[in-house]
């Protein structure tokens, strides 16, 4: 587990803002909201996020039966607040065996669904199909919120991606078949407005997919 910023596109380095520069900076990508450190899921961890964060924090709110939160990851830094979130669930799949689910809010740009999604970014318009009816829908909070199939992406996943709140929505589930879960009209909340219905979260193991990508 690493315990520095990293680049929200690739995960590598960044150097912090200093003489010459006054934003951080990735030798591959230029300008970046640096990646925070992943820490062990907690209600504490969540509230850090949630008190920092400029982005909604998408949780499904209740949990799909047998699901556990598993992990919150931010990017942005202590001066801009944060610019993207990505919040990790895991449980039983609908058919069979564990699935896992990370949902993404970011403002355009900052690459970190993109990452998560393997695909090459920053944002998920040229590989979605806008002009078809959306593949999935989700209540995001209180809107209905279509989600499109993202193309290209490696075959362990589905990805799915749209607009709630004015930002990127994202979702990836692996496997690729525990797509099937968002076919359920997923009930997404935004932690921010959940208040102390937040110290209820069930808490899991770290899920490895926030740290793989």
């Amino acid at each position: 587990m690493r315990g520095e910023p990293s680049c929200p596109k690739c995960g590598g380095r960044v150097r912090a803002p200093g003489l010459f520069s006054d934003a951080w900076q990735c030798d591959v990508h230029g300008t970046v909201h640096p990646m925070q450190p992943v820490i062990p899921p907690s209600v504490e961890a969540l509230e850090v996020v949630v008190h920092r964060t400029k982005v909604p924090v998408w949780m499904p709110w209740p949990l799909p039966v047998g699901w556990l939160f598993t992990g919150v990851a931010s990017a942005g830094d202590d001066r801009s607040g944060g610019r993207a979130t990505a919040v990790a669930c895991t449980g039983p799949g609908p058919l069979g065996g564990m699935g896992e689910l990370i949902l993404v809010a970011e403002e355009l740009g900052v690459g970190l669904g993109a990452r998560y999604a393997g695909i090459d970014g920053p944002d998920p318009g040229p590989y979605m199909d806008v002009e078809k009816p959306p593949q999935a829908k989700v209540l995001a909070a209180g809107r209905p919120t279509p989600l499109w199939h993202v193309s290209r992406t490696p075959d362990d996943r589905a990805v799915f991606a749209g607009e709630a709140l004015g930002m990127w929505l994202w979702a990836v589930v692996w496997p690729e078949q525990s797509g099937l879960l968002m076919y359920d009209e997923l009930v997404l909340t935004d932690l921010r407005d959940a208040g102390a219905e937040v110290e209820l979260v069930p808490c899991g193991a770290l899920s490895p997919r926030l740290l793989e990508a």
